[in-house]
């Protein structure tokens, strides 16, 4: 414990100032408990140590003053995820090589830069009850952002977790009493009727109250002299109002309006980078490179001590040396810019307008650059409109809250052209006409083509199935591969259904199909080409033979026919009746 407690040159000697950063999701939600804020305080507290949280459960409880039994159901809450799925702590048990347990080393989980907090003091969870630290945390985050709280509003947030009323939210009168009983612990002061309209102003204080002097200190650490006064000039023995006379609007007719933020930080951020009393790093934006740290060394300076001690007895935060480049004449300058200011001509204005939210979000030096890079692509030949179209496109396309660096997301996501080597490609899209690009089709599928080979082959190599990429079995298939042939079977194989009867065979002379019987066997013609035959063998003895033989048909297309000719003509009759056939259709 003695890297995260401070010493200080105070009368009462240890003074206990050590924090911790609480997600307000413990706070505000209704699922978690009273004890499980306060075990969560304790736990995160012992955790910052080198060695971690391995406290059993009854030194934790004997720290906060609990039950054994009320600590280890606050960690069960813990540990269980909550309406949003997220889990606050992990617990890992550990065991000695011969089989005595140890105690388990308990972590909470890391806090997202998005997420809202409150810096609860570990000394208020050891002093106040659970249900009064609530309250406490409370008070401290609403102080924290400038927020109006009142009576109501703070019963709004607590309720009963047992007996017959479990689950519903505490009366004004019963947060009334808390309330008196957190201000008696000296951990918070109430000025009554001293807010607007009436309401009750809350300080609470981040110092133990044996560590605050009874003279007038900082906000943090007491009230302030002037509301000392206000409260000692109100009434010595006031209380917390009734129910019906409360300090402003009950619930749901509103405090006063302001602008939430999910950020808060701890208030000593100005003096310190690195919080020595938590042992975790500040929440906070870093400077820019176009930005003058004069806000920085100012808030630096204002620190005046009180900080805690740390490893090496050193009580002073470890500034950043400024980086330093010398000149040619020999005379030393700092990093930070202070050129002229940025000026933009009303087309590159208006180009940008799709992201005037991010661009005020950044430093003149990258604001220069954005406006550098939307000159040179218009003076290249883009269209303003398309350089608008693709910004407001791609701002579409993201959370505002997802742009971390919105400098970086400017040059390096919004602005640049995506596509192929054609200019007119616009994230493969042609922009004049809209339809898809080609080549960024063809890039596209070349590139999922060589990503299945190569994928194919490491499969192959490794022994796996090349298409499921899983281990084969005994048969040489996967389980997968044998899965979906059982879903998909291969189709069967059809065979030729072979007619009964006879053999069949086709005409020697017209082609058609005939059965090779009878006569047919002998000369392999149908019916008709034999009777032809026939009757041409039966008129060929009128004809008058010559020297050289009888005539036979030319054919067509140059091929000889074989057959005899007409005795009146120099074809066959087939032959006949194409032509009269041709002559028809070129005569129509």
């Amino acid at each position: 414990m003695s890297a995260v407690v401070e010493l200080m040159a105070a009368p009462t000697g240890l003074v206990r100032r050590q924090r911790v950063r609480v997600p307000m999701r413990l706070v505000w939600s209704p699922y978690y408990q009273d004890v499980a804020l306060s075990v969560y305080v304790k736990v995160k507290a012992l955790a910052s140590r080198p060695e971690g949280c391995q406290a059993r459960t009854e030194t934790i409880a004997s720290y906060l003053g609990l039950s054994d039994a009320s600590v280890e159901r606050g960690m069960t809450q813990l540990r269980r995820p909550g309406p949003d799925g997220v889990v606050e702590l992990r617990s890992e048990r550990r065991t000695l090589p011969g089989g005595t347990g140890q105690s388990a080393v308990r972590t909470v989980r890391a806090m997202t830069r998005n997420e809202a907090f409150v810096w609860l003091p570990v000394a208020a969870a050891e002093d106040l009850t659970p249900r009064q630290l609530r309250v406490y945390a409370l008070v401290a985050y609403a102080q924290a952002r400038g927020i109006a709280l009142t009576e109501a509003e703070l019963a709004s947030c607590l309720r009963h977790h047992s007996g017959k009323r479990a689950g519903q939210v505490l009366s004004v009168t019963a947060a009334s009493a808390v309330v008196d009983e957190v201000e008696a612990a000296r951990w918070m002061t109430v000025q009554r009727r001293a807010g607007a309209r009436g309401r009750n102003l809350y300080f609470a204080h981040d110092l133990a109250p044996e560590a605050r002097p009874d003279g007038p200190v900082d906000g943090h650490g007491a009230a302030p002299e002037a509301a000392e006064a206000a409260v000692n000039s109100a009434s010595e023995e006031a209380v917390s109002s009734q129910v019906g006379e409360g300090s402003g609007s009950p619930v749901g007719e509103g405090s006063l309006a302001n602008r939430e933020s999910p950020r808060t930080d701890s208030p000593d951020d100005g003096r310190a980078f690195v919080s020595p009393a938590v042992g975790e790093v500040q929440v906070g934006k870093a400077a820019g490179p176009g930005e003058n740290s004069a806000g920085g060394e100012a808030a630096a300076a204002a620190g005046n001590g009180g900080l805690a001690l740390r490893a090496g007895e050193q009580n002073q935060p470890f500034l950043s040396k400024p980086k330093i480049r010398s000149s040619r004449d020999g005379a030393v300058a700092r990093s930070s810019y202070d050129g002229p200011r940025l000026v933009m001509t009303a087309q590159i204005y208006a180009v940008l307008e799709p992201v005037h939210c991010l661009l005020e979000q950044v430093n003149d030096f990258v604001a220069r650059k954005v406006a550098r890079e939307v000159g040179r692509q218009l003076r290249e030949g883009t269209d303003p409109e398309r350089l608008q179209h693709r910004l407001t496109s791609r701002l579409a396309k993201v959370m505002r809250t997802d742009i971390q660096d919105p400098g970086r997301w400017l040059l390096g996501v919004a602005l640049p052209r995506w596509g192929c080597g054609y200019q007119d490609c616009e994230a493969g899209v042609i922009w004049r006409t809209g339809a898809a690009c080609e080549i960024c089709a063809e890039v596209v599928q070349d590139k999922a083509a060589a990503r299945c080979a190569r994928q194919r082959e490491q499969r192959v190599a490794q022994g796996l199935c090349p298409e499921h990429g899983t281990r084969p079995g005994p048969s040489g298939h996967c389980v997968a591969c044998v899965d979906d042939s059982v879903a998909r079977p291969a189709p069967a194989v059809v065979k030729q259904r072979v007619p009964d009867g006879p053999p069949r065979g086709s005409c020697g002379d017209c082609g058609a199909r005939i059965m090779l019987t009878g006569r047919a066997l002998e000369d392999g013609l149908c019916k008709l080409c034999r009777e032809e035959a026939a009757a041409l063998a039966a008129a060929s003895p009128g004809v008058p033979e010559t020297p050289s033989g009888p005539v036979t048909c030319p054919g067509a297309g140059g091929a000889p026919c074989g057959r005899q000719a007409l005795p009146t003509r120099s074809v066959c009759a087939r032959h006949l009746v194409q032509e009269l056939a041709l002559s028809d259709a070129e005569a129509s």
